[in-house]
Parts: structure tokens; C-alpha cells; sequence
């Protein structure tokens, strides 16, 4: 796909500086600019690239004042970052902007599909299921009995929606998510073995929700596991039956988070992090990487270790225990005095 400085402008609200018509048809750093590239300038510390990028339309602030000769056409926009990102949600709307069914594939005579629909091939939709308008299955992908996708939601290859669970409108789900498994549910009998506990419950995740390639979101014993409107989640994340993730919380690649815990609103959590079951963690709440958490949290919260404590009072131990070595030879010093 081929577009012009002044289509894109239209796209910005933005103002051309120089080449109206010429053509991009690709992406690229500033740095790495080549001839038929789009690029932006945000940090001002990448401004030195833009003298020498061989892009041929660079996104730039209204602010910006060349120093020197450009070979570049720019587009003069008020935040270039917030306008290149809006660029990237555009372009990629319009490299998945699929449709029809594809075979083979396998839709139930009893599920009910939405308008201008895309089901790749060997994708298998179960019976009863309801799919929205606008929804993108693609190949290889499982949506089992009784789902529920809503609008503009899009399953990549290979993942697997089991039975029973509820996905909203704008959704994401990666290649390699598995929603609605079992959680990890087993008694223990009088002869010291498990006896599996049925898991009857599903998973509902709200609107806008984006699920990580690999991740696993278990189905609840009872009830429901729910991932709130706006969540977003990264790559290889476990999340058990009957977790609760609040409101535009995010949560960072190989966190895993036990059983019936519940988690609020707008938390920042940090990659390789623990997190016990039947807690409570407050709103605001920011967790630092590979982090254990084993207690309730309160709102605001800001913690690291593991077991994690507060943060500031981490950095001043870690200050310590770093000089640790020298504090136990300046003891014995003393000591011997």
C-alpha cells in the first residue's frame, strides 16, 4: 500500500512541508530511514537524524525549525508521537481489514455470525456461539460451545476460547492464548491422591481488553474470571480461576497470579512477578519486576522484593546490603578496639 504526504496530513490534520505527492509505503526509525519510508521525530534527541535520514516524509511538531537543508518532506503536527501512533492504529486496520470465510474451516449450523466477518481456514467455531460484526478469527484458531464475541474483536491464529467464556467488543486475543482452561483445582483424598474439583465456571473479559501471545487465562471453579474493560496484558502471563483484574490495570510478560485473588484498578505490574491467591490489591497500586506479593495491598502502594515491601524502604536496604561486606569489617574493627 502506497500513500501520499497530503493523504497522509488529511489523516493527522496536519500541515505538508514540501513534496505534497510524494509516496511511503513503509515504516521505519528515523535512523534507519530509507528512501519510500515513513518516519517521526519526538525526542529531541534524535533530532541530529533528521539531516541525514533517507526517509522520504517525516511527522514532526509544529514546533520544529530545521537548522539546516532537509531532504525529507515533513508533516507538521501537534504531537508527533501521539500522531505516529495514531498512523500505526490506521495502517494496521487496513492490513487486517479481511473478511469471508475461508476453507477449511468449521462454523456450527447453530452459531450466529455478525456482519463482514473473517474466519481463516481450519478455524473451528463451536455450536450455539454469537460473533459480533466486525470480528477477525483467524486460521487454525478454536472457539468453542456457547462463546460470545463481541464487535471488532480479533482472535489471531492459534488461540483457543473454551466453552462458556465471554469476550466484549475491541478486543485482542494473541496467537497462542488459551481462555477458559480449567484452573488448577484438586482435593486431596484419604489415599494421599488428588481428586480433580470440576472447574464450571468461565472467563469474561470486557471491552478492550488485550490478551499476550501465550497467555493463559483460567475458567472459575464457580462464577466467573474477569478481566475488566481496558486491561492489557503481556506475553506468557498465568492468571487462575476466579481472579479479577480491575479497570485499565496492565500487566507485564511471565506474572503469574494465584487463585480468587482480585486485583483494582489501574495497577502498573512489573514483569516476573508472584502473586499469592485470595489477596486483595488496591487501586494505583505499582508492583516492580520479579516481585512477590503475598499479602493484601492498600490503595496507592508502590512495592518491590519478594516478599515485596515498600519501595522507598527497599532502595535504602539495598543500599545497605550492598555495603554489607564492608559494615561487618568495619564491626569486627571495632569489635577488636
Amino acid at each position: 500500500m502506497k500513500f501520499t504526504a497530503e493523504q497522509i496530513a488529511g489523516i493527522l490534520e496536519g500541515e505538508v512541508v514540501g513534496n505534497p505527492d510524494i509516496e511511503v509505503s513503509t515504516l521505519s526509525k528515523i535512523e534507519e530511514g530509507i528512501e519510500g519510508a515513513l518516519t517521526f521525530l519526538a525526542n529531541p534527541k534524535y533530532t541530529h537524524y533528521i539531516y541525514t535520514t533517507k526517509a522520504s516524509i517525516t511527522i514532526v511538531n509544529n514546533t520544529f525549525v530545521p537548522e539546516q537543508d532537509i531532504d525529507t518532506t515533513l508533516i507538521k503536527v501537534s504531537d508527533a508521537y501521539k500522531a505516529f501512533s495514531k498512523l500505526l492504529e490506521y495502517y494496521n486496520s487496513v492490513k487486517q481489514n479481511k473478511e469471508g470465510i475461508e476453507q477449511p474451516s468449521f462454523i456450527s449450523k447453530s452459531s450466529k455470525l455478525g456482519k463482514t466477518v473473517y474466519v481463516g481456514a481450519f478455524a473451528y467455531i463451536g455450536e450455539h456461539v454469537k460473533i459480533g460484526n466486525n470480528v477477525k478469527i483467524y486460521p487454525n484458531s478454536y472457539i468453542g460451545d456457547n462463546v460470545s464475541i463481541g464487535d471488532n474483536t480479533i482472535v489471531f491464529s492459534g488461540a483457543r476460547i473454551y466453552s462458556e467464556c465471554n469476550i466484549g467488543n475491541n478486543c485482542v486475543i494473541n496467537s497462542g492464548c488459551i481462555i477458559g482452561a480449567d484452573g488448577f483445582g484438586f482435593a486431596p483424598n484419604e489415599s494421599g491422591e488428588y481428586d480433580k474439583v470440576p472447574q464450571i465456571g468461565n472467563v469474561i473479559l470486557e471491552d478492550y481488553v488485550d490478551v499476550g501471545a501465550g497467555t493463559t487465562i483460567d475458567r472459575a471453579t464457580l462464577g466467573s474470571t474477569i478481566i475488566r474493560r481496558g486491561v492489557k496484558l503481556d506475553n506468557q502471563i498465568q492468571i487462575a480461576h476466579n481472579v479479577e483484574i480491575g479497570r485499565n490495570t496492565v500487566i507485564a510478560a511471565q506474572t503469574g497470579i494465584a487463585g480468587s485473588t482480585k486485583i483494582g484498578e489501574n495497577c502498573q505490574i512489573g514483569g516476573q512477578v508472584g502473586i499469592v491467591g485470595h489477596i486483595s490489591i488496591g487501586n494505583n497500586v505499582k508492583v516492580q519486576a520479579q516481585s512477590g506479593i503475598g499479602r493484601n495491598v492498600k490503595d496507592n502502594e508502590m512495592l518491590q522484593g519478594s516478599p515485596a515491601f515498600s519501595y522507598a524502604d527497599y532502595n535504602k536496604s539495598y543500599v545497605h546490603f550492598k555495603n554489607l561486606p564492608k559494615i561487618v569489617k568495619e564491626i569486627n574493627e571495632l569489635e577488636k578496639k
